[in-house]
Formats: C-alpha cells, sequence, structure tokens
C-alpha cells in the first residue's frame, strides 16, 4: 500500500523545484509507473528487500528515462533544455530507490512488531507443510499468522502437521478462523478437487500462494519470493475479481458499444436476409449457462426452425441438417448469426471474450463425464473464445475445450483478449465457422 504513493511523490518532486518541464516530468511519471506495474514491481511479496529489487528498479528507470529523453531531445532541438530536464529525472530516479529502501524498511519492521499480520491456512500437513508453519510462527518479517492446517481425511494419521480439518472443511475454517491467505504446501489430492475447494465463495477471496513443485523450480519473470528460502509463488486470481474484472468489464461494454453502432447496417442487412429466407421471428431464444452457472437467454439470427424446444435445448449439431437454408448457412459458417449477442454483453450475461456458453443439457452431461468441465463457469461465458479460435469448435472433444477455456481463465490477460479478437476476425474472414 506505500509503494504506489512513494514512488509516485518521488517522480513528482522535480516539480516542487521547476514547473519548466512539467510535461516531461508527468510523462516520465506515468511511464516509470507503467513499467514497474508491468514488471511486477507492485505485486505483494513475503520476502522484502530491497536489494533484491535494486537491479529491476534500476533497469526499468534507465529505460522510461530514455524513452521520455528521445521525445524531449526530438521535440525541443536544445541541448541546455534536455540537460535540464534529465537532471530532474536523475533527480526523481535516486529518490524513487531512497523511497522505495525507507517503504521496504517499514514493512519488514511492522511486520516484526506484529502491526501488520495476516492469518493464513497453510493447505497440505506434510514434511513441508510443517516447514513452513515453523517458519511463520519464528519469523512475524513475513506478515503471515500460521493459525491452521487442512488436508484429505486419509492423512490424519500420517499428517507431520495437526489437523485443522479436511479439504472440505476449508470453507469453514476461512471464515471461522478469518483468513486472508492461503498457502498450498503438499496436499495428498488430485488437482481438480483442490481447485474446487480453492473455487467456493469465502476461499477465492483470499489470497493464494503455493510452493512451486518440483523442486529446482527457479523464477524467470521479475525475481523470486520465498519465506526462509522455500521458493513461494504468487498464483493470480482464480476468477475475474477486483481490477481485473472492471478492467475486463469496461473493455467489454466499449466493444459491445461500439461494434453495434459501426455494425448496424450489417445487423439490418441479416435481420432482413433471416425474414426473407423464415419469416417472422428472426431473432433465436436459447436458454444458456453462465457464470457460476445461472442460465440465461443467449439471442441469436435464427438459422432455422427445430422441430420443438426440446430438440432446441438437446441437439448437440445442425451444421448438415435440411432444414438451414442457405442464408442460414452462410450466416452460421461466417458466425454473423451471433452479432445479437452483443446486446447480451451490454447486459452483463456475457463477455467478449471466454468459455462459449453451453445448453443446460449438455452441461449437466460434461460436468458429470469431464470433472474440470464445471470449472470454466466461475468466469463470464463469451461471445468468442480461445478454445474456438484454436479449431475446437462443433464435434471436436469436450476435455480439449475445457483445458483451453480453463488455459484462458488462469493466464487471462488484456493482450490475450485481443489475441483472441483478432484471431475471431481472421477465422469470420476466412468461413471457418460452423
Amino acid at each position: 500500500m506505500l509503494t504506489l504513493p512513494v514512488d509516485i511523490l518521488a517522480l513528482l518532486t522535480p516539480l516542487a523545484l521547476s514547473q519548466t518541464y512539467w510535461r516531461g516530468t508527468l510523462a516520465n511519471a506515468a511511464l516509470t509507473v507503467l513499467v514497474f506495474a508491468a514488471g511486477g514491481l507492485y505485486q505483494p511479496r513475503r520476502h522484502v528487500s530491497i536489494l533484491d529489487e535494486l537491479p529491476a528498479l534500476c533497469g526499468r528507470l534507465l529505460a522510461s528515462a530514455a524513452v521520455v529523453a528521445i521525445i524531449a531531445a526530438e521535440r525541443h532541438a536544445s541541448v541546455s533544455y534536455v540537460g535540464g530536464f534529465m537532471r530532474g529525472v536523475a533527480l526523481s530516479a535516486g529518490l524513487v530507490i531512497l523511497g522505495r529502501a525507507f517503504s521496504r524498511a517499514l514493512t519488514i519492521q511492522v511486520r516484526r512488531w506484529r502491526w501488520v499480520e495476516h492469518n493464513a491456512i497453510i493447505i497440505g500437513s506434510g514434511p513441508l507443510g510443517l516447514e513452513l508453519a515453523r517458519l511463520l510462527r519464528r519469523y512475524p518479517q513475513y506478515g503471515l499468522r500460521f493459525v491452521g492446517c487442512v488436508d484429505v481425511p486419509s492423512r490424519q494419521e500420517t499428517a507431520a502437521l495437526p489437523l485443522s480439518g479436511s479439504l472440505d472443511d476449508l470453507e469453514h475454517l476461512v471464515r471461522l478462523l478469518d483468513c486472508e491467505v492461503l498457502i498450498i504446501a503438499d496436499p495428498a489430492c488430485a488437482e481438480i478437487p483442490l481447485t474446487e475447494a480453492l473455487l467456493r465463495p469465502r476461499s477465492s477471496r483470499c489470497d493464494l500462494w503455493a510452493v512451486p513443485r518440483p523442486w529446482g523450480y527457479r523464477s524467470h519473470g521479475g525475481y523470486p519470493d520465498h519465506i526462509g528460502a522455500i521458493p513461494i509463488a504468487k498464483i493470480d486470481d482464480l476468477t475475474f475479481s477486483g481490477p481485473r474484472w472492471i478492467i475486463k468489464r469496461a473493455s467489454d461494454i466499449l466493444f459491445a458499444a461500439a461494434a453495434l453502432i459501426l455494425l448496424s447496417p450489417i445487423l439490418l442487412l441479416c435481420a432482413l436476409a433471416t425474414f426473407v429466407e423464415g419469416g417472422w421471428g428472426i431473432f433465436f431464444h436459447q436458454e444458456r449457462i453462465g457464470r457460476y452457472g445461472k442460465p440465461f437467454k443467449v439471442i441469436k439470427f435464427r438459422s432455422m426452425r427445430p422441430d420443438s424446444e426440446q430438440e432446441s435445448q438437446t441437439n448437440w449439431s445442425i451444421a448438415h441438417d435440411r432444414r438451414v437454408g442457405p442464408i442460414g448457412r452462410f450466416m452460421r459458417r461466417t458466425s454473423l448469426d451471433e452479432l445479437p449477442q452483443l446486446w447480451n454483453i451490454l447486459r452483463g450475461d456475457m463477455s467478449v471474450v471466454g468459455p462459449r456458453p453451453e445448453r443446460p443439457h449438455f452441461v449437466e452431461q460434461f460436468s458429470a463425464t469431464y470433472p474440470n468441465y464445471a470449472m470454466r463457469h466461475r468466469v463470464p461465458v463469451g461471445l468468442t473464445g480461445l478454445a474456438q479460435v484454436s479449431g475446437l469448435r462443433g464435434d471436436t472433444p469436450i476435455s480439449d475445450r475445457a483445458r483451453f477455456d480453463n488455459y484462458y481463465i488462469e493466464n487471462w490477460s488484456l493482450w490475450l483478449d485481443i489475441k483472441v479478437m483478432l484471431r475471431t476476425v481472421a477465422e469470420v474472414f476466412r468461413g471457418g465457422g460452423r
């Protein structure tokens, strides 16, 4: 909480001495903060040390200063002007390092005094879990207070660390012990039941850390973190919440609103073509399953008329159905029949990019057959998705689709959304639809 305000104050300090270079100072401050954030320098850490951060700090300060200096040199053909500006940049860079050293020293001290401490539950009762519990009790500078351990019931007799409950009790213990942090050590269970326990409402609100396995793991992004020389990595939010959700929802609204306006002539032509081929009832409403398993009505242009509602809910594919006319077949192949779902996105039923929504009948069937299928419903469903642009649509393995959907969720970024959308446009022009 201290780091960002201290960095901004240090970067803007030259303005207190001179307002001559105020534009460049503001640009340098904004760019430096963005570069720091992209490099993980605002991520929470358990082991805090200014010496660990120093190489990354210096490299990013030099990079952002170089970019701003080049722009300043292009705009002002004056050596004295650029020189004066760069003196201010050098001052702010030095203050950033001093500010970081101060904030890190203060963080360690308030942790040692136990003024800042977060209750932590360890998942895994083996030797590794025991060692982590001992380290947290002995060294308060990591800012965590060990309050309990969970594992599978079968490990009760062999557990090196006494159990507070089983994995099924995790949700209850998080509430009872006012837990804010979960640490995955060495649980004696498969990945799927562990993930299901972590995705429950209270558990999913906790910060999640894990000991990377196998041993010998070395972080290549940023710089490694540890608790008493046991490597530990922060696991990003398993669901979209907080700033991630705000960014994704804002981008969805902007995209859907702009697309509805820009594509309105195409939408009108599709509506007229659908009416010419099939008469009234140009829109097709069907129940699908969205985020957290909640049903909603998806909107599409009608490409055929099913014999009954039961058929529309349980017929897996109509790609080769004779009732699909040439216009309907063209719209399905180019995915134009999906455009009315932009309204679903504006309403909040869907996202632009996410797992594709499925009908309740098939959700129930696939969830029973593929254990990780239901995990894809932890985020909003999408108009397009990573699985679809990777060739997994139509009659393709459900297990492959679920794996791609969960990969997307666990590795989400705004750039990943942009990549999926660009690949979707390419698929539309290639006619790679159903």
